[in-house]
């Protein structure tokens, strides 16, 4: 339900429910019943197996305020998806996590020896919980450093506006970083 809500005036075919959600053919083709025979959503022109949120659904605002405006992942699971991925020394959440639609990123992840592979594992993940794609930013702590005295602009823009810092190593504290310059 949220991947419809999170992305009303989009389509997508059952293979891609599938993927995106992370659960098997079968239970996705119920519940694709299920909610069509509710109006939630609808097929979107006849013969299309593609499927897009039903803009008239009379109970949308509701469903939207009980899946989407409350916290539907606690800060924990998120650092739980992040834990094997090398030395992780800074997570800052911000945009769908902090519901703030202006956000470059939703995610930002610094460390040393990140293993990529297993961080897009752990953010796929998460796509699927929210059900929305995540925008997001990895960077080795140096390079970060680097960035952040340099007064990158994505950095700042992160770290300016409305975020969220979920895990901080002593190490990278940001303010006492940002004044070493």
């Amino acid at each position: 339900m949220r991947l419809f809500l999170l992305n009303r005036g989009k389509s997508f075919k059952t293979k891609d429910i599938v993927k995106r959600s992370r659960v098997g053919p079968e239970i996705v083709r119920r519940e694709l019943r299920l909610l069509a025979s509710v109006n939630f959503i609808k097929k979107r022109s006849s013969g299309s197996a593609e499927w897009t949120f039903n803009s008239f659904f009379k109970y949308a605002g509701e469903f939207e305020e009980l899946l989407v405006r409350s916290d539907s992942l606690n800060k924990q699971t998120i650092l739980d998806n992040f834990k094997k991925v090398g030395r992780v020394k800074l997570i800052v959440v911000s945009g769908v996590f902090i519901k703030n639609d202006d956000s470059r990123v939703d995610l930002l992840i610094v460390g040393d020896k990140l293993k990529k592979t297993r961080i897009e594992k752990g953010i796929r993940k998460l796509e699927a919980e929210i059900g929305v794609e995540l925008v997001y930013a990895i960077f080795e702590t140096k390079e970060f450093i680097y960035r952040l005295n340099m007064y990158d602009k994505l950095v700042r823009d992160i770290l300016d506006y409305p975020h969220e810092v979920l895990l901080q190593g002593k190490e990278l504290n940001l303010t006492k970083v940002a004044r070493r310059a």
